[in-house]
């Protein structure tokens, strides 16, 4: 009989040679994805693979198959990288969350406004729990309030903008991924406002989102391109990154557009950080008590009036008295119809505009951008309209708001892809029936098309069907 550390030693080494030799299998993985239509942006892999899950991590990708404990069947589907919608509020309640789920979202970061109380913020989302991470920024809105700069028409005082400065490093220190901006909404906010906070950002590694300045052909001086023309003046200055958001309704004027696309690509080029983010649908909406309608709104939005304007609660389409009377009741939400199709074309089209949706559907109401943003570009401008192709329209839905997060958040740097140890937040759906269902008249409809949605390794969507009991979203959070 041999001794035993004589059995012990032989039996390594035949292990090793084993191993060597694929003869020793390897452990189960917990999830596999097998035979779909893998697509990565990143690595431009656009093949039939399988896709094996160890916890939270995407471990292998690969041409054969694979054992697992739960096995997907993805033949004849898309495989893709959850969708990272980087320009709405991370809903409060499930309903709105849900929603985003079956758009295939599954993270959720309000990058052109977020509290000052960071900390408090992000404490109360944990506690509550989530379908998909999320994350906000520091909001100059709020900002100017809590440092007593109450008058939108007014500029902060020297002395508000110094605490201004204060609370946003604060804020960034709590986690805030960036400082977000409603310039429109404050019109009296000084240049000097924005470049103090550009300044910031740059220091602290931040990227900035703006609602910009100025929105219509009102040339010369309160025009979207002279918005367009601020932005990129204050990135050139101080450094800092920063995106024009829901550019389609920003600059819905189509020479317009042309215009502010051939400024951002040239600064661009020249080494300006700036980029923009797009929704796909013809109309905006905001709240009626806010300074967008102040008087001349009709030639700001392109020459349109009251019928044009769409109760959010009801789908009511206003008179001038009903306008009338909504204002001196602080305002009421509402859709305004102006944008053309062609615009949003342009927009999603060009190869430094994302996909974002600015919207949550709360008690059963809201733009349907809250419900079918994405599923709509898959639905309608990839397979209807070939406005783009599907990988260039999945780039635009994951990769690209990563990169744009990289620099604030570490962790961005694996999501938005699938390679081995990148996040598992992956959707899988059926290029063939993916759309929107939503409406202006009915904006609480799921899309169609998502067959499985996984967040952080676990399975919320499966075979189409909303699984119970599961929230494992995580903070997106400054990693200051």
């Amino acid at each position: 009989m041999l001794p035993r550390i004589g059995i012990s030693l032989l039996g390594l080494a035949f292990l090793a040679l084993a191993s060597m030799n694929g003869i020793v299998a390897q452990e189960p993985y917990d999830i596999a994805i097998i035979g779909g239509r893998v697509i990565d942006p990143e690595t431009g892999l656009d093949a039939v693979r399988s896709i094996g899950i160890r916890g939270d991590l995407i471990a292998v990708v690969s041409e054969e198959g694979l054992d697992a404990a739960t096995v997907i069947d993805a033949r004849g589907l898309v495989v893709a990288p959850g969708f990272i919608d980087i320009l709405a509020s991370p809903p409060r309640a499930d309903e709105g969350a849900v929603f985003k789920i079956f758009d295939g979202v599954t993270s959720v970061v309000s990058m052109h406004g977020g509290p000052v109380g960071t900390a408090e913020w992000y404490e109360e989302r944990g506690r509550s729990g989530s379908f998909h991470h999320y994350g906000t920024t520091v909001g100059h809105g709020p900002l100017r309030v809590a440092a007593g700069a109450t008058d939108p028409y007014a500029a902060a005082t020297p002395s508000q903008l110094d605490s201004m400065i204060e609370m946003a490093r604060r804020a960034l220190t709590e986690g805030a991924v960036g400082i977000g901006f409603g310039v429109a909404y404050v019109p009296g906010a000084s240049r000097l406002e924005v470049l103090r906070l550009f300044e910031l950002a740059a220091a602290e590694g931040v990227p900035c989102h703006l609602h910009i300045r100025h929105f219509g052909p009102v040339p010369p001086s309160n025009s979207s391109l002279d918005a367009v023309e601020e932005v990129i003046a204050a990135a050139a200055v101080t450094g800092a990154s920063a995106q024009i958001v829901h550019i389609g309704s920003m600059v819905a004027d189509p020479a317009d557009m042309a215009a502010a696309l051939w400024m951002i690509e040239g600064a661009r080029s020249r080494g300006i950080d700036v980029m923009a983010d797009v929704y796909p649908y013809t109309a905006a909406s905001t709240g009626l008590g806010t300074t967008t309608f102040d008087d001349g709104w009709q030639q700001r939005f392109g020459g349109i009036d009251y019928d044009d304007l769409e109760l959010v609660s009801n789908g009511e389409r206003l008179t001038a008295e009903r306008f009338n009377t909504f204002r001196a009741q602080g305002g009421a939400p509402v859709v305004i119809h102006y944008i053309p199709e062609v615009t949003i074309r342009a927009a999603l089209a060009h190869p430094l505009v994302m996909v974002a949706s600015d919207g949550v559907i709360q008690n059963g109401r809201g733009h349907p951008r809250g419900a079918g943003t994405f599923a709509r570009v898959l639905g309608k401008y990839v397979r209807e309209s070939s406005v783009i192709e599907l990988p260039e329209a999945i780039e635009k839905m994951t990769l690209m708001p990563a990169l744009r997060l990289e620099a604030s958040v570490d962790g961005m740097k694996r999501k938005g892809r699938l390679q081995r140890g990148s996040d598992a937040d992956i959707v899988v759906f059926d290029p063939e029936t993916v759309g929107d269902r939503a409406t202006f008249a009915d904006p609480a409809q799921r899309s169609v098309g998502m067959r499985w949605v996984l967040v952080g390794g676990q399975v919320v969507i499966s075979d189409g069907e909303l699984r119970d009991g599961a929230r494992p979203g995580r903070p997106i959070r400054h990693d200051r």
